[in-house]
């Protein structure tokens, strides 16, 4: 089988285990089926996310002009507490940021092999947590908009990481910890325009992921390096392909990539 397509991330679905989709254009991957089959990836060229010209990628699946011209990438998405359309003030495309900033997000704690506190919309959960590769995750607070979850995530990860060790996470070096305690003990560096919407419930989210067999030395494929790589596929977790040889690929780091993948 050969499939060949513009790599966008991983879409998920909430099951025991998660199950994984790598969508093409009129075509669709299911990841899972493929576990304990040979996969042959080969990069073909680029397609920015933005322009779609073949171009080399820079970041977040977009050239270098649309990095820095683009909304989708501007600095208020990776550091929710600069977004400003609450403000009525625009930043790259007011109306891309009223749509995006100005509805209910989620300031959460997830655990991946370390308990991090991060922020995502409310219509991400639990694809966050799953993106993540966290195997237990709980709600800190929900809030209206983008801005207030950034000035919560600022002040909890001064008591807290907001990091992901993406090697102890595909190592599964996971130790369960208590959660609502946790949430508890941050609850006092709450800013104060965030406390009312605290969320009391013990509700905590546990994921399993399709993971044959973890590796104990995990090493990145990076396509411009490697063009071509060939691999038994032994998982997947997070956003990342494990592999028999300890490769693991990140999809979501190699967005805007066409590839070409062949099934033994």
């Amino acid at each position: 089988m050969h499939y060949q397509g513009v790599l966008t991330k991983m879409e998920s679905e909430y099951a025991s285990p998660v199950q994984y989709y790598l969508l093409f254009d009129g075509d669709f991957l299911n990841m899972n089926q493929l576990l304990n089959k040979t996969l042959t990836i080969e990069l073909v060229g680029y397609q920015c996310l933005n322009c779609g010209k073949n171009k080399p990628i820079l970041r977040q699946g977009f050239c270098k002009s649309c990095f820095f011209e683009a909304p989708q990438a501007a600095d208020w998405v990776i550091h929710p507490e600069l977004s400003t359309a609450h403000l009525d003030k625009e930043d790259r495309d007011l109306d891309y940021e009223k749509k995006v900033q100005l509805q209910p997000h989620i300031v959460y704690l997830a655990n991946s092999g370390n308990v991090k506190v991060g922020v995502t919309r409310k219509s991400q959960i639990p694809t966050r947590w799953i993106d993540q590769g966290a195997h237990e995750a709980i709600e800190i607070l929900e809030v209206p908009n983008r801005y207030l979850a950034g000035i919560a995530e600022v002040s909890l990860k001064s008591h807290v990481s907001d990091k992901t060790n993406w090697r102890t996470m595909l190592r599964n070096q996971i130790v369960d910890v208590d959660l609502v305690e946790w949430r508890e003990r941050l609850k006092p560096y709450i800013p104060d325009e965030a406390r009312a919407y605290y969320i009391a419930s013990n509700k905590e989210t546990n994921l399993e992921f399709p993971v044959l067999e973890y590796p104990k030395n995990p090493h990145a494929l990076n396509l411009d390096k490697t063009p071509t790589y060939t691999g038994k596929l032994m998982g997947i977790k997070g956003q990342y392909l494990i592999f028999e040889d300890q490769t693991v690929f990140n999809v979501r780091g190699s967005e805007g990539y066409v590839v070409s993948i062949k099934i033994a």
